[in-house]
C-alpha cells in the first residue's frame, strides 16, 4: 500500500485533521471578524454563506483534487480540455499559498509566545501591543517557527507531528468547551452572548456581507488547493457532499465556541470586541489571569493553539514545496531550504510592521499583516473559488457531469440534479458580485 492508499484508508483521521485544523487554527481570526462586522449579524450570514458557497466550493475544491491527484500548480492541467490554458491558475494558487504564509508564520509566533510567558509564570506584566512593537522578540518566534516547519518537511516527518496533532486538537477542542462553561458564569455573559448570537438585522449592510464571504472561504481555506490536497488522500468509496459537510461542522463548531469564550469576557472585563487581532490574546490572557491555576490553564490553551497552527502552517507549506519543487525539480532538503528562506524573508514584513517597517496600506492603523490578509482574504480565496465554480461547471472548463461523476463516487451525500444551477450560475454569480461590491467600497484610504 502507497502513502496516499495509506492515508487514504484513514478517512476519518483525514477529516478530523482538516475539520479541527483550519478550524483551530484560526480561531484567532473569527472573534475579531465578529467583533469588527457586528457580531451577532455577521455570524448569521458567516454561516449562510458557509452553506450556500462554502460548500459548494469545498465539494469542487475536493472532487477536483481527488480526480487530478496532483498538487495545485498542475491541478487544472491534468483536467483541462485540449488546448485550454487553466493551468495559469496554478500559479495563483502557489501566490496564495505564499501569501498566507506571510503573515500566518508570525501569528503562530505570537501564539507561541504566550505560551511560553504562560508556562515560565510571566504573563501579568505583558500585552499584545507590547509583544508587536518589539522587533526581536518577533523576528526571533517566527525565525522558531519557519525553521521548525522546514526541518519537519524536510526529513518528511510531518507524519509523526500529524499523529500528536491530531490528539492535541482533541484535547483543545475540550478545553475549549470548558472554556465555553467557564464564560457563562461571567457577569457579563449575557451582554457578550447577546452580542455574539442575536442578529442585528439593521447592522447588515453589504460591507458586512462581503466580510461575511471573505471569512468563510478563509475559515475552509478554498480556493488556493488547500482542500484539493485533502481531497486527493479521500479514496473513492466516499462521496463528496458528505465529507464536505464534515470538515465545515468541525470548522463552525470551532469558530463559535471561540466567540462565546470570547466576548462573554470582553462584556465583563470591559476589553474592546472591535479589537482586531489583539482580541484572542488579550482577551483570553484576562481569563486566564481570573481563574483559579489559570497560569496553567492558559499555558494548556496555548500549547494547544501552537500544534493546532503549526498544522495550518506545515500544510500550506507542503503545498508551497510541492508546487516549487514541481516546477524546478528541486529535491526536497533544497526546496525545503529555498522555501524556507523565502517564506521567512516575506514574513519579516509582517514581524517588523509594528515596529521598524511602519507600512499603511489601507486606513489609518492598517499595517503589513492588512495588506498580507487583504491579498489573501479578499483576493485569492473568493477568486479562486469564482474559477473553481466556473472550472467545474461548465463545457469550457472539466464540464458539470465529470464533476459530478468524481463528486458522488462512494457512499454518502451525493450532487443532486436539481443542486446544477446553484453550483453553476448562483455560486460563481454571488461571488462575483460580492467581490466588485467589496473592491468598490472598499476603505483604501
Amino acid at each position: 500500500m502507497n502513502e496516499r492508499e495509506r492515508l487514504s484508508s484513514r478517512l476519518g483521521f483525514i477529516m478530523l485533521s482538516a475539520g479541527c485544523a483550519i478550524g483551530c487554527g484560526n480561531v484567532w481570526k473569527f472573534p475579531w471578524m465578529c467583533g469588527q462586522n457586528g457580531g451577532g449579524s455577521f455570524m448569521l450570514l458567516y454561516i449562510l454563506c458557509l452553506l450556500v458557497l462554502g460548500l459548494p466550493v469545498m465539494v469542487m475544491e475536493f472532487a477536483v483534487g481527488r480526480a487530478a491527484q496532483a498538487s495545485p500548480i498542475t491541478m487544472y492541467q491534468r483536467l483541462e480540455k485540449p488546448g485550454h490554458k487553466w493551468g495559469v491558475f496554478g500559479v495563483v494558487s502557489l501566490i496564495g499559498n505564499i501569501a498566507i504564509m506571510a503573515f500566518y508564520t508570525v501569528v503562530t509566533g505570537w501564539i507561541l509566545y504566550y505560551f511560553v510567558k504562560f508556562l515560565t509564570g510571566q504573563n501579568a506584566d505583558f500585552g499584545f501591543a507590547q509583544m508587536i512593537a518589539d522587533p526581536g522578540l518577533n523576528v526571533t518566534y517566527l525565525l522558531v517557527v519557519v525553521t521548525a516547519a522546514f526541518v519537519l518537511l524536510s526529513f518528511n516527518l510531518q507524519g509523526g507531528l500529524e499523529r500528536v496533532t491530531k490528539y492535541m486538537m482533541s484535547a483543545l477542542l475540550v478545553l475549549m468547551l470548558v472554556l465555553a462553561v467557564h464564560s457563562l458564569t461571567f457577569a457579563g455573559a449575557a451582554e457578550g452572548l447577546r452580542f455574539y448570537l442575536v442578529p442585528d438585522f439593521s447592522a447588515i449592510d453589504g460591507g458586512v456581507i462581503v466580510a461575511a464571504m471573505n471569512q468563510a472561504f478563509f475559515s475552509l481555506s478554498v480556493g488556493m488547493g488547500g482542500m484539493a490536497i485533502f481531497g486527493s488522500y479521500i479514496g473513492k468509496d466516499h462521496a463528496l457532499m458528505g465529507e464536505s459537510l464534515r470538515v465545515i461542522f468541525l470548522d463552525t463548531f470551532v469558530a463559535v465556541l471561540a466567540g462565546i469564550i470570547i466576548f462573554p469576557a470582553c462584556f465583563t472585563y470591559g476589553l474592546e470586541v472591535t479589537a482586531g487581532p489583539s482580541l484572542l490574546f488579550d482577551t483570553m490572557a484576562g481569563v486566564f489571569g481570573n481563574m483559579a491555576g489559570g497560569r496553567w490553564w492558559g499555558a494548556l490553551f496555548f500549547l494547544f493553539m501552537v500544534f493546532a497552527a503549526l498544522s495550518t502552517v506545515l500544510g500550506v507549506c507542503e503545498n508551497i514545496l510541492a508546487m516549487v519543487r514541481e516546477l524546478t525539480g528541486w529535491s526536497r532538503p533544497k526546496g525545503c531550504v529555498v522555501c524556507g528562506i523565502g517564506i521567512f524573508l516575506l514574513a519579516l514584513t509582517t514581524a517588523l510592521g509594528y515596529s521598524v517597517l511602519h507600512f499603511q496600506p489601507f486606513a489609518p492603523g492598517s499595517a503589513w499583516l492588512d495588506f498580507w490578509d487583504f491579498i489573501v482574504s479578499n483576493n485569492v480565496l473568493p477568486l479562486g473559488s469564482l474559477v473553481l465554480a466556473l472550472f467545474c461547471c461548465n463545457r469550457f472548463g472539466w464540464g458539470w457531469d465529470s464533476f459530478v461523476a468524481e463528486a458522488n463516487t462512494g457512499r454518502g451525500l451525493k450532487v443532486r440534479p436539481w443542486m446544477k444551477p446553484i453550483f453553476k450560475y448562483f455560486v460563481p454569480g454571488a461571488i462575483l458580485f460580492i467581490y466588485i461590491y467589496g473592491m468598490v467600497t472598499f476603505r483604501w484610504r
